[in-house]
């Protein structure tokens, strides 16, 4: 890789590490604090899913902007963003507000990540290009996983620390941590490969039509990636409940009132996802495309999921949701990979933003529907019940497969590995390409 593309990863990196840093440093204990806060059960699933109805409704108005302004733009506005709606749940808190109040506020929690989805990894993926590099995504992106993954644990294990001294302390310390972020993107993040446009609010309308119309059709239009789209939609909504109905659910397991454990399985949920992220260099050795990949990693994350629902004891609770964080730790960057390579680099924020939308809205429906079956049946069956749910993603992936799309096949596939995992990358063998994206 050439050295100043290296240097940009390296800086993508960094970026990327303080943002989920920030980001995780609540994910073990939100379901406590918004219980401690006075919802139910059932209501704290319906604040989880006005985040996820964020995302479905900025996603492509975010990607616009990063589009147009700038990726450099929209990462800053949505560190201010996130900042300022964190800080408000823990208002919300004090002041004892209802279900609607938090469910509001979870909505503009949304709109902080939506601009910071789609422009980060458009971002990178413009200026390395821009600076030289030829390669597959895969291993970058697994690269940047395992450091989210690295400061997920030190974010969840001191969320946890924090919240058994305050549960409003995590979402503090969130805050500052952006703000910090923000001075050193401020100085430090610069737009390559990517021309802003000069944009008026008397143009920025139709501008934002014609890029929105040109991401959707790039995105929604490509047949291949509509497929992966829905597929991730329906395992995303599962595995958004899972992250968080776990929490009360251990503690259920444990009959235990500590804060504490939640901090920990955070953790340890943080090491199994890195572990799935490191193990994505050595399966794409073997694994001549992505969709076997994403394949194996569903049918995992399903049998884990039900697992999880049918343990009688916390230890093999936990067990089998490490098995399903490895999944996905797996699945993500190769998602990433698959999806990045479709998109061309105009639309690119748009595209990987319209993905973000579609799964937000496999989230409101896992969410909302799980938390409610959740509280009338029980966290257990609620679990087998998404385990089976996830299931229905595989006839989305093989239809996928079976279009054969260039974004599919690994560089340097063999054409003997284009059908299972089998070594491949001989010096000789060109990368297959075949098929055609457009539906």
């Amino acid at each position: 890789m050439p050295a100043e593309a290296a240097k940009l990863v390296r800086r993508y990196y960094t970026y990327a590490g303080i943002y989920t840093l920030a980001a995780s440093i609540i994910w073990g204990i939100n379901t406590l604090f918004l219980l401690n806060a006075g919802l139910s059960i059932s209501e704290v699933f319906i604040a989880n899913a006005a985040f996820s109805l964020g995302t479905v409704l900025f996603e492509i108005p975010t990607g616009v902007v990063a589009d147009t302004i700038g990726r450099r733009a929209s990462f800053l506005l949505s560190l201010v963003v996130l900042a300022l709606s964190t800080l408000a749940y823990v208002g919300l808190a004090q002041a004892g507000a209802g279900v609607v109040a938090f469910s509001v506020t979870s909505i503009f929690i949304g709109l902080g990540f939506t601009f910071y989805s789609g422009a980060m990894e458009a971002w990178l993926v413009d200026g390395i290009q821009a600076l030289g590099y030829e390669g597959d995504m895969d291993g970058i992106f697994a690269n940047a996983q395992i450091i989210g993954g690295v400061a997920m644990l030190i974010g969840t294990v001191g969320g946890g620390l924090l919240g058994q001294i305050d549960l409003a302390l995590p979402f503090i310390i969130r805050s500052a941590l952006l703000v910090v972020l923000f001075g050193l993107a401020f100085f430090g993040m610069h737009d390559i490969g990517f021309q802003p446009r000069s944009v008026t609010w008397k143009t920025l309308p139709s501008e934002a039509n014609a890029v929105a119309s040109a991401g959707i059709r790039h995105g929604w239009g490509s047949r291949p990636l509509r497929l992966i789209m829905i597929a991730g939609a329906i395992q995303t909504g599962i595995f958004m409940w899972a992250w968080y109905a776990w929490q009360p659910y251990f503690l259920e397991l444990l009959e235990r009132d500590a804060v504490w454990v939640a901090g920990v399985v955070a953790a340890l949920l943080s090491v199994a996802m890195i572990v799935g992220n490191s193990l994505v260099k050595l399966f794409t050795r073997y694994c001549g495309r992505r969709t076997t990949m994403l394949l194996w990693t569903a049918a995992g994350f399903s049998i884990a999921s039900i697992g999880v629902g049918l343990a009688t004891s916390f230890p093999i609770a936990l067990a089998f949701l490490l098995v399903s964080a490895v999944a996905m730790g797996v699945q993500m960057p190769v998602r990433q990979a698959f999806i990045n390579e479709v998109a061309p680099s105009e639309e690119r924020a748009t595209v990987v933003s319209f993905d973000s939308m579609i799964s937000g809205v496999g989230g409101i429906a896992g969410q909302a529907g799980l938390g409610f079956y959740a509280e009338r049946q029980g966290y257990g069956a609620a679990y087998v019940v998404g385990g089976v749910v996830v299931a229905f993603a595989a006839p989305f992936v093989i239809a996928a497969r079976r279009l054969q799309p260039p974004a599919d096949f690994f560089e340097g596939t063999h054409e003997s590995a284009a059908d299972g995992c089998v070594p491949h990358g001989l010096p000789s063998i060109a990368h297959v390409k075949t098929g055609s994206l457009d539906s």
